[in-house]
């Protein structure tokens, strides 16, 4: 029987292709880009993928994000667990580790750990500027991407070679710009899934990566690159002299955000805790319409929000953009 992956072997080798197989990668984020990136790395072959992500399957996912269906959207299943779903059943001998939590400096180095490459498919900068230090400290390969209307941009990090994450913030588009306010279609995510896949394999099968920041509109089929080794920075806390990784200290870390894309907030207790969510069920039973309840989370209508409690504590809370308010109805439902 010929080999699955014969068609790449003919192109990365027979060598290249056992170091993807012997490879571990993490995927941070599995919404949109997350689902395109973890699809091709499965069907790639890579050895063990590590796939982490704090929400659940919406009706709106589903016009990007490849992996889910209705089926889950209607289930509310935590992306992280619908994903292991679809990629085991794409490939069964890919080891994949699946995680239901939010990504932040108390847990990303126990997710790095180990890793070959980490894979950026997040949202937001605080949570890149966390995984950036855990791969400058753990000196790991980092690839970062990002999308939002119809433009895209990727760029690979090599420890100990061009500039982090942290040195390229000033020059990377506005940081205000999100798929709320622009919306994002499909294609754009594709294009810049698949760039960080090439360079994470080209990083695994030992080719020769530079430090260039790539960007394409797919609307206007614009593309550009800017080489960004001289941007460097030696005074960088994350990569330079003196390493201090600060975006791994509670200091550097808000607990609550805005998601994008939605009017709602994301909350995250300071000290991780344990929802007993049967409880929670029975207790607000009587004041909540519309509830849905599973191994992983809580759903219901507390008027005028709508509240996702999740068995690690965090929560979102759907219809405000406050997150003062938000916090207000998190305390009252959790205590």
């Amino acid at each position: 029987m010929k080999s699955r992956y014969l068609k790449q072997e003919l192109f990365i080798g027979k060598t290249g292709q056992k170091k993807i197989e012997e490879s571990t990668i993490v995927v941070f984020g599995m919404g949109a880009l997350g689902s395109a990136i973890s699809e091709m790395l499965v069907r790639a072959g890579v050895g063990k993928l590590i796939i982490a992500d704090r929400d659940y399957v919406e009706w709106s996912n589903l016009q990007r994000q490849q992996l889910y269906t209705e089926d889950d959207a209607k289930q509310k299943l935590p992306k992280a667990v619908a994903a292991k779903q679809r990629l085991q059943s794409i490939n069964s001998q890919t080891i994949i580790k699946e995680h239901v939590m939010d990504i932040y400096f108390q847990n990303v180095e126990e997710l790095a750990e180990g890793a070959s490459i980490l894979l950026d498919a997040t949202d937001n900068f605080e949570t890149r500027l966390v995984i950036n230090d855990a791969a400058m400290k753990q000196n790991i390969p980092f690839v970062f991407g990002a999308c939002v209307g119809s433009y895209g941009m990727t760029y690979p990090i090599l420890p100990g070679k061009g500039p982090c994450f942290h040195c390229l913030v000033d020059y990377i588009p506005s940081q205000n710009v999100t798929c709320d306010t622009e919306g994002v279609i499909s294609p754009i995510v594709q294009w810049v899934a698949s760039m960080q896949v090439a360079q994470a394999m080209q990083i695994l099968t030992g080719e020769d990566v530079t430090s260039t920041l790539r960007s394409f509109d797919i609307w206007k089929m614009e593309h550009a690159e800017m080489n960004v080794e001289k941007l460097k920075n030696l005074d960088c806390p994350c990569c330079g002299i003196e390493k201090l990784h600060p975006f791994l200290t509670m200091e550097k870390q808000t607990k609550a955000d805005i998601l994008c894309g939605r009017d709602a907030v994301h909350i995250r207790p300071p000290v991780p805790r344990t929802l007993d969510l049967k409880y929670l069920s029975k207790q607000w039973k009587q004041q909540t319409t519309n509830m849905l309840a599973n191994a992983h989370l809580l759903s219901f209508q507390y008027e005028p929000y709508r509240v996702i409690l999740f068995k690690d504590g965090r929560a979102i809370i759907h219809g405000t953009a406050d997150i003062t308010m938000a916090k207000n109805v998190y305390t009252r439902l959790t205590g």
